[in-house]
Formats: C-alpha cells, structure tokens, sequence
C-alpha cells in the first residue's frame, strides 16, 4: 500500500512538474503589422519611407520575418480603394495598422474601432475627425502630424526672397475646407499681408481636378509664383502639376523632398524620413501594451529646404547666397 501511495505521489510529482514547464514557455506569437502606403511598390518615395520605417524598427530591437511580421498594400494613387486594403489588413488581424496620413486613418477606422492605427505623417487628423486632438488623441488612432501652422508662411516668405519683384502668389489646394490647406492659407494671411505680397487660393476638386483651369485663373490674376500644398490630392498629379508648371514658366515652392527631386525649383517642410523612422516609436510602445488614446501625436521636430538649381537655371532664376546658405540639399 505505501509502495502504491509512493507511486502515485511521485507521478503527481512529476505531473505538475510538466503542467509548470509548460505553463513557463514562451507563448511564441509574433506580432503581425498592417502597412499601407500611397504609392506603388516600385515608387522610389515610398520605398524611402518604407526603408526608414524598417530602420526605425530595427534601431528598436524588431526584425523582420524573426520577431515581426508586416503585410503591406498599395494605394498605387487610387483612394478609392482604401476602404478595401483596410478591410482587408482587418481580416487578416494585424496588431497594428501603419497608414500614411489622416485620410488613409480615417478609411482604417471605419473598418476597425478596435486594431491600433499608427499615422505615420498626417496633415489634419483634428479637421478630419480621426482624434480629438493632438494630446489626447481618444479612440484607436495615434501618430504623427506633418502639419505646422507656420509653414505656408515660411514658403511663401522663402519664394519671395528668390523673386523679390513678384508681389501676387497662388496657392493651389484641394478646396477641401475641412483640410490643413484651408486652415494653412487662412494663417498665411498675415505673413502675406507684412511681406507686402497678395496670396491668392486656387483651389481644384477630387475626384477629377482640372488643372488646366486652374492654371488659367493664375494667368488671368497675373500669378508671378506658386505654392502647393501638401494635400494628398495634389500630391497624386505631382507629374501633371510639374508639366504645368514647366509649360507656364511658372517658380514654386512645394512641401516635400519628392517634389525637389522631380524637378520643382524648390521645396521646405517636415522631413518625411524622419515622421517615417519616428512611426516606429509608436509600434514599439502600442506592441508594449500602451493605448493610441493616451499617445500624444507628435508635431515635426525635423524640417528640410531643397534647391533645386537645374530648374532655376532653366527658369533663369538666379537663387540669392543668402538663401542657398540655408538650404539642406542643393541639386545641381
């Protein structure tokens, strides 16, 4: 009987022995990330960013296909089809959702009130209701925001260093009230007004914006220079725009590096690259168990002034030193 009881005891032993390894083990789940981008994969601006997403993870111990796993999906510069890739990142359900900007948010949060959704560069996610605001964003959404009150007038002050003698500026929108270009034009008023310098709105509407009229009214009001904003819509005819822009003979400023490198005369704004390796921070914080709501979104801490010299050439525009100085990049 001892010998029985002996035996029975031991395999007890033994027993919860194993349940207490087991319970020890690793789970082993490998977080899963939905990544969406505007471009095409083949884009050299989204590969950009995308690069500087990767290094950020990895700065942040995370490498891929070993302790992290990302789908991505492609806008390819069709909105429409936002719904879809969200619902589709949503079946699949990924840990965390990475979009672009505010408008790619606002599509990921009607598929999902629950997936986390990191905005790696957003321009207006208060206008567009995807949080409540920068501080306490509320809900599922967080990230960063590439928009800053100040930067219109700081274009248009840098284009008017470089052409001293033009006093009327167009900026071209998307005409969307609800979006930081309509909030941004009306700040840049005062800046206009001390620079001596009429800035005019020039607005054109999605879904098929006719650019050649809105070239048209800035020849009929006697437009010396331009400013585009950053609005995803203008920034889908990037290519047509800067066609346009060639054909008028017409300088401007843009809001980003991309714009600089295919040829427009000059570009300041937030740098892109580092909003991108920044959405990292986010991931890394959201997979340690904190909440989008209490994430403050970020404001640009990082910002970038291209020449391009090949355009003012073209353009016989002759930068002044004073403002070659300042500028980040030079393209000769």
């Amino acid at each position: 009987m001892n010998r029985k009881i002996f035996c029975l005891a031991l395999c007890a032993l033994l027993f919860a022995l194993c349940v207490s390894v087991e319970a020890q083990q690793p789970v082993g789940k490998i977080p899963r990330i939905g990544f969406v981008a505007n471009g095409s994969a083949s884009d050299p601006a989204t590969a950009t960013r995308l690069d500087a997403f990767r290094q950020g993870l990895r700065d942040l111990g995370f490498i891929e296909g070993k302790n992290l796993n990302i789908e991505y999906r492609y806008v390819e510069g069709r909105p429409e089809r936002l719904p879809e890739l969200a619902e589709d990142l949503v079946r699949l359900k990924v840990d965390i959702l990475v979009v672009p900007n505010d408008l790619t948010a606002r599509a990921a949060k009607k598929a999902t009130t629950t997936i986390p959704i990191v905005m790696a560069s957003s321009g207006n996610p208060i206008g567009t209701g995807v949080i409540a605001s920068l501080a306490r964003p509320g809900g599922n959404v967080t990230g960063l925001t590439s928009n800053n009150a100040e930067l219109l007038g700081k274009r248009l002050g840098l284009l008017k260093e470089v052409l001293p003698k033009v006093s009327r500026f167009a900026f071209l929108t998307d005409g969307n009230e609800a979006s930081a270009s309509s909030a941004a034009f009306e700040e840049a008023q005062q800046p206009a007004k001390v620079l001596g310098v009429q800035l005019l709105s020039v607005p054109v509407k999605a879904p098929n914006p006719n650019f050649e009229d809105a070239f048209r009214v800035m020849s009929k009001e006697r437009i010396g220079a331009l400013i585009t904003s950053p609005s995803p819509l203008i920034g889908r005819h990037q290519k047509k725009v800067l066609q346009l822009v060639d054909q008028k003979r017409i300088p401007a400023m843009h809001s980003t590096l991309e714009w600089a490198n295919a040829g427009g005369l000059m570009s300041y704004g937030a740098n892109q690259i580092d909003l991108s390796r920044r959405a990292a921070v986010y991931v890394d914080k959201i997979l340690k168990g904190a909440k989008p709501a209490d994430l403050p979104v970020e404001q640009p801490t990082k910002f970038e002034f291209v020449i391009n010299l090949k355009t003012a050439n073209a353009l016989k525009l002759t930068i002044p030193q004073s403002v070659l100085y300042r500028a980040d990049k030079v393209i000769k």
